[in-house]
């Protein structure tokens, strides 16, 4: 099976969720997924941080994304953990996903959400997540 990003683009953009934060896929290759989505002030926290959820939302998507690159579309996360490093205060979020493995059954993906603009230049670590796939 080889990854098509216009048939991923597309089942993104089927989410309303996806659409309502205006999510993009900006990379789909086997084993391999990014995911951007523009920060703004209606997904920040009272100190103008990005509210953890966003961030969670991304790394989700994006390891689900990586793990349907292998396993195919019929996949839904199982479990995820997520370590929140710094606040995200930039333009935008990337959530890059790896496959780490892919079983019979279940694909174990690592992603990593960075922010990236603002008042500098560059991409900032700000939280790293490891879940669990199930295929259905």
């Amino acid at each position: 099976m080889t990854p098509d990003i216009a048939v991923a683009r597309g089942l993104l953009a089927a989410q309303p969720f996806s659409r309502l934060l205006g999510a993009r896929l900006s990379r789909f290759e086997a084993g391999v997924a990014e995911l951007t989505i523009p920060l703004g002030d209606h997904l920040r926290q009272q100190h103008g941080a990005a509210h953890g959820g966003a961030l969670s939302y991304a790394a989700d998507t994006a390891l689900t994304f990586a793990a349907g690159s292998v396993a195919g579309d019929a996949v839904l996360t199982s479990e995820m953990k997520i370590n929140y490093l710094r606040g995200a205060r930039g333009d935008e979020l990337i959530a890059r996903a790896e496959v780490v493995h892919a079983g019979s059954t279940l694909v174990t993906v690592r992603c990593e959400v960075f922010d990236r603009g603002g008042d500098r230049d560059g991409e900032r670590l700000c939280a790293v997540a490891l879940g669990t796939v199930a295929r259905r």
